[in-house]
């Protein structure tokens, strides 16, 4: 954590080398970075020669504990010969955003204290649905730079005991997780499958989370691996169900521009006094690109509900829509659901599982 000490405590790094990036820690943190220190250039070093493997890129870890000079020196001299190399940054300090996403640096940050903290809340009942409104727009114009996801190895599993207890209890979550803007989502491994994280391996113990310090393997990902044949076979039905539900939902993503590259229109506002819809348990919002509009309702309710979703006009004239022209809503992730009218009042009733989600297309 950052820390200058030749006895950091038991909870930090205590293992670890604390590289010198040309930070005096002893003079208020001054930097002295010409001539260029010896370990920039190392990592740069690094950085190629995993390049030269053909990467897809590098989700850097507590990248804002390195000197912003460093990642605007180096990540121009990946580029130049990987241009689509990707930079991803962990970062939690929220006024250092626009500095790491500025000029030559990062393409995406992790949108950890925003998003994820928020919904995880609402997903264990801690806290309103509506608050998700706020964690959005707290970012602004940088939220299609955020990276979304629900799990990563710092975090607990959707499925362990310290989360949900169940992996198909975090899809209204990982709906609108997806969904909710054009930023990029990121599925940790096993996570379509259900994955517990419950081992209690031998440094990380049982603790929700998959170790990233001892020799491990996840029988999940061992059956799903099936000598290599990567298919069914050895999957149980329920993780089957949980993996296609997820291959679905990010399939429909990657498909529809209107969530890929669409507006977003929040419609919680319309729908705070609204008795047929709750605004503690439930989250609605509209994605569109001029051509299709998509209407996502996510529940996070114990309980199955019929809600009606209040669409004001002001919604509708964002997108350069008439109310005349919506006729009826289709279900685009659950091939099963019946399509729905649109009432010519405003209104569009859905029905929505406990847990989950649904996301109509308005036509």
């Amino acid at each position: 954590n950052d820390a200058f000490t030749h006895q950091p405590s038991e909870n930090d790094w205590y293992e670890t080398v604390k590289l010198n990036y040309g930070v005096n820690y002893n003079d208020s943190r001054r930097g002295h970075f010409d001539p260029i220190p010896d370990t920039w250039h190392k990592m740069k070093d690094i950085l190629m020669y995993w390049a030269k493997k053909d990467v897809d890129g590098f989700r850097c870890d507590m990248a804002e504990m390195v000197p912003l000079e460093f990642w605007k020196w180096v990540i121009p001299i990946v580029k130049a010969n990987y241009p689509k190399m990707l930079f991803i940054a962990e970062i939690y300090n929220k006024d250092a955003y626009r500095s790491f996403l500025s000029t030559d640096a990062f393409d995406y940050l992790y949108d950890k204290v925003g998003l994820y903290d928020m919904v995880r809340d609402v997903a264990c009942g801690y806290r309103p649905s509506s608050d998700i409104t706020f964690a959005l727009s707290e970012v602004g114009d940088i939220q299609s730079k955020m990276l979304n996801f629900l799990e990563n190895h710092d975090e607990q599993r959707i499925a362990s005991d310290y989360f949900l207890g169940d992996a198909h209890k975090g899809m209204a979550a990982m709906i609108l997780t997806a969904t909710v803007n054009t930023n990029p989502v990121m599925v940790y491994f096993g996570q379509e499958l259900g994955e517990r994280g419950m081992d209690e391996e031998g440094f990380s113990g049982k603790d929700g989370r998959t170790t990233i310090f001892d020799y491990w393997s996840i029988d999940k990902i061992v059956r799903w691996n099936n000598s290599e044949k990567w298919n069914n076979d050895r999957l149980t039905d329920e993780e089957q169900i949980l993996k296609n539900r997820y291959t679905a939902l990010l399939q429909f993503c990657n498909r529809e521009k209107a969530i890929s590259e669409g507006k977003f229109y929040d419609l919680m506002y319309a729908n705070y006094e609204n008795m047929e819809f709750n605004s503690t348990k439930q989250f609605a919002f509209l994605r569109g690109d001029g051509e299709s509009l998509f209407l996502v309702v996510v529940n996070f309710s114990d309980s199955s509900a019929t809600v009606k979703v209040n669409v004001p006009d002001d919604a509708l004239s964002f997108f350069e829509t008439e109310r005349e022209l919506l006729k009826q809503a289709t279900p685009m992730l659950n091939s099963e659901a019946s399509a729905v009218k649109c009432s010519n009042r405003g209104f569009i009733e859905v029905e929505v599982e406990a847990h989950a989600g649904e996301v109509y297309k308005l036509h």
